[in-house]
C-alpha cells in the first residue's frame, strides 16, 4: 500500500495553483465565481451606459449609483464564499514563515478558527442591522429598493464564509493526524 505524501504549505499551495479552477473550487465555487462575474459585468455595463447617457445625451440612468452600490455589496459578500472555498484570503506571513513546519498545520487551524469566528460575528451583527433596517422599512432613495434583504443576504454569505474558513484548515489538520 502506498503511503500518502505529506507536503508543507508551500508545496500544497503550488499543487493547488496547478489545478484548473473547476477542480480547485468544485461546482459550488465555480457557480459562486460565475454569479460574481455576471454581477461584475452588470455593474460595468450599468456604469458604462450611465456615463454615456450622462455625457453624450445629458440623460443619466436614474438610480444607477444605487444599483451599483447594491450589486457591489452583493458581489463582495458572494465572493467571500468562493474565496473561502479556495482558501485564498489575504495573508501576511512576516513571522509565520520562520516557524517550524510541524507547527504550521496547528497555526493554520487556529487562524482559520479565529478568522471564521470573526466572520460569524460580522454575520451576526449584519443580521441584527438588517432586522433594524427592515423594521423601519429602509430602502434606497431613488429606486426604493428594500435594503433589509441585502443585509440578510450579506449576513448569510458571511456566515457561510466563516464556517468554510474555520472548517477547511481543521479538516486538513484532522486528516493529517488520521493518516
Amino acid at each position: 500500500m502506498r503511503q500518502p505524501v505529506l507536503m508543507d504549505e508551500k508545496q500544497q499551495e503550488a499543487a493547488r495553483k496547478e489545478l484548473p479552477p473547476g477542480k480547485l473550487l468544485g461546482p459550488a465555487g465555480v457557480a459562486l465565481a460565475a454569479l460574481g462575474g455576471v454581477m461584475l459585468t452588470a455593474m460595468m455595463g450599468l456604469t458604462v451606459c450611465d456615463v454615456i447617457g450622462r455625457y453624450l445625451f445629458n440623460s443619466p440612468i436614474k438610480g444607477a449609483a444605487e444599483l451599483t452600490e447594491v450589486l457591489l455589496c452583493a458581489t463582495i459578500f458572494l465572493g467571500l464564499g468562493a474565496v473561502s472555498l479556495k482558501e485564498d484570503h489575504v495573508t501576511v506571513d512576516l513571522v509565520t514563515d520562520k516557524m517550524p513546519s510541524f507547527i504550521q498545520p496547528y497555526r493554520l487551524a487556529l487562524a482559520g478558527l479565529f478568522s471564521g469566528g470573526v466572520l460569524l460575528v460580522v454575520s451576526w451583527r449584519l443580521w441584527i442591522y438588517a432586522a433594524q433596517i427592515g423594521g423601519y422599512g429602509g430602502s434606497t432613495t431613488n429606486l426604493a429598493i428594500p435594503i433589509a434583504p441585502l443585509g440578510y443576504f450579506c449576513a448569510i454569505c458571511a456566515a457561510l464564509g466563516g464556517l468554510i474558513t474555520a472548517f477547511l484548515p481543521l479538516k486538513r489538520l484532522v486528516a493529517r493526524h488520521t493518516v
